[in-house]
């Protein structure tokens, strides 16, 4: 009888500690499905908040497709930027509304081409946030408060500002144009960003912002790290005329979006050396844009192709033909990409509409510190 005792307490004892078991397990999954709904809610998939990466702020006005120009100037540079830091891709319309304030209806259409440019140049939006800057509306509260901080003699004394304004004709500049600077500074700092990669020309930008940057946190307290340039290995990209930089205004531009056919229609008339009027006459490829070309997207060739030209070994139709199957090469695997945001265009839009609300979540943070340091923060 004892015997059957002890057997019974032992039996009892083995379903209650498995019942203790299986109820501890049965919490243990019901907390990880509510934290899992939480993180959701939240809806920072990314979680930059807890990344110890530096941060990037890069991006292009919306003013039209972009071209090769783009491409070698920053883009190209974006896509490898993008596995070693937290990057944030800005289409910044605003700033576009400066030299297209009376055609604001164009935006949409160009705000959509230049992100599906974007992606099917290969940036990733799981690893880069692409936002809208006016859905942003903390940028524009921080370009205020830094308009405090510059003087209106130091922003038109900014090179690059007098060079655009020359460029559209501008004799007396509006507001929101001679304040670019300001605006651009706002649009680095709202996610403190580190790293701005730019071409050679903006490099003055990056100067403006370093010290409306500095002059703040001596003010108030550091809040912004300073903001470093980061220059590409091929700042700037002729234009098909051989005289001036590539560019949508000067019609002289070779688009990402292009065709194999527009490719090869544009390079065969493409500017090429004028002294050289035969197949084997002498060339001079330090001023035939084509060989220009062959030095940014074709360098394994390029020294080759040099030498052949110097000593009239190579015609100018052949190096061309040459140039445009490299071309093709490059963008045949964009073209393929694009189909993609093209047949389904809500696809933008949704990565648009993501990336702006990832970006609207940092730039309350900071905001939030900076009232807090401006001691402006009444409630």
């Amino acid at each position: 009888m004892e015997r059957q005792n002890v057997k019974k307490r032992m039996i009892q004892e083995y379903w209650n500690f498995k019942y203790i078991i299986l109820k501890e397990i049965f919490l243990i999954v019901v907390v990880k499905l509510i934290l899992v709904n939480s993180l959701k809610s939240i809806k920072y998939v990314k979680v930059i908040i807890m990344s110890d990466k530096k941060r990037i702020l890069t991006g292009d006005r919306p003013t039209g497709k972009l071209h090769l120009g783009h491409y070698v100037g920053s883009l190209k540079n974006r896509v490898e930027l993008q596995e070693k830091y937290d990057t944030f891709l800005i289409v910044a319309d605003v700033q576009a509304l400066t030299t297209n304030f009376d055609r604001p209806e164009q935006l949409s259409e160009d705000l959509r081409q230049v992100v599906r440019d974007y992606l099917a140049a290969g940036i990733d939006p799981e690893k880069t946030i692409i936002f809208v800057q006016s859905m942003v509306p903390e940028i524009a509260e921080l370009t205020v408060y830094f308009s405090m901080l510059v003087t209106v003699n130091q922003l038109r004394h900014n090179p690059t500002i007098k060079t655009e304004a020359a460029q559209y004709g501008y004799s007396d500049m509006t507001y929101g144009f001679l304040g670019y600077p300001v605006s651009q500074t706002a649009d680095i700092t709202f996610c403190r960003a580190h790293l701005v990669p730019v071409g050679e020309d903006q490099i003055p930008h990056i100067e403006q912002a370093r010290k409306i940057v500095r002059k703040f946190n001596n003010s108030y307290g550091k809040i912004f790290p300073e903001p470093e340039a980061l220059i590409s290995d091929f700042p700037r990209l002729m234009g098909l005329d051989g005289k001036s930089k590539m560019s949508k205004s000067l019609n002289n531009a070779i688009y990402l979006s292009d065709s194999s056919d527009e490719i090869n229609k544009k390079i065969m008339q493409a500017k090429t050396d004028p002294a050289r009027i035969h197949k084997d006459d002498p060339g001079h490829p330090e001023v035939c844009t084509v060989f220009h070309y062959h030095q940014a997207f074709n360098k394994e060739e390029a020294d080759e192709i040099e030498t052949l030209c110097r000593a009239g070994k190579i015609g100018c139709v052949e190096c061309k033909k040459n140039l445009a199957d490299k071309l093709n090469q490059l963008l045949d695997p964009m073209r393929e990409r694009r189909k993609k945001y093209i047949n389904n265009p809500e696809l933008v839009d949704q990565i648009l509409l993501k990336g702006t609300e990832k970006a609207r979540m940092e730039a309350q943070k900071t905001l939030k510190k900076v009232r807090k340091a401006m001691k402006i923060d009444y409630f």
